[in-house]
């Protein structure tokens, strides 16, 4: 009987089969009608969903490359404005050194010329100091000629190399 039990376990009967079509059509109809709307309906709202995301995600994608542009463009506008930056500074430092620089030939020349002035009032001062003294000698020695009796042609001597002096100066 067991062998007999399994035969008909494997070999199916013609009622068997019509009667599991059935079911198996019944089961169909049955998700169609109250199932398939819901399951449809879910794979739809699934599938907008995605396409949101999807969506969503590219202008992500979009929005972060308009912002690495951006940012690309704000970078190379700090370094150009860098760059001007420190071509200014060294411009103004270039400036300065060459104001300094006249700065300091206008004194150099400033206190040379002082020193010129004052070596030459120096100089008058000498001369002039000198020339009192040759004057007080020209008179001492004067005095002592003078003094000493004069003959005529000693006189005469005497006043043609006082002459001479005059027309040599």
């Amino acid at each position: 009987m067991t062998a007999l039990l399994a035969q008909s376990l494997v070999t199916p009967s013609l009622g068997l089969i019509v009667w599991k079509t059935i079911a198996f059509l019944l089961f169909l109809a049955l998700l169609y009608w109250f199932g398939w709307g819901p399951i449809t309906e879910a794979l739809e709202q699934r599938e907008a969903e995605i396409e949101s995301s999807i969506q969503r995600a590219e202008e992500a994608l979009a929005e972060a490359k308009e912002i690495q542009a951006e940012n690309e463009e704000a970078r190379r506008n700090a370094e150009q404005e860098a760059q001007s930056i420190i071509r200014q500074a060294r411009e103004s430092a270039e400036e300065l050194r060459e104001e300094e620089e006249a700065k300091t030939r206008r004194r150099i020349q400033q206190m040379k010329e002082q020193a010129e002035a004052e070596i030459e009032r120096e100089k008058q001062a000498a001369l002039q100091e000198l020339r009192d003294e040759v004057a007080d000698l020209a008179i001492e020695a004067a005095q002592k000629i003078i003094e000493k009796d004069l003959d005529a042609d000693r006189h005469r001597q005497l006043v043609t190399d006082a002459l001479d002096d005059f027309s040599t100066n």
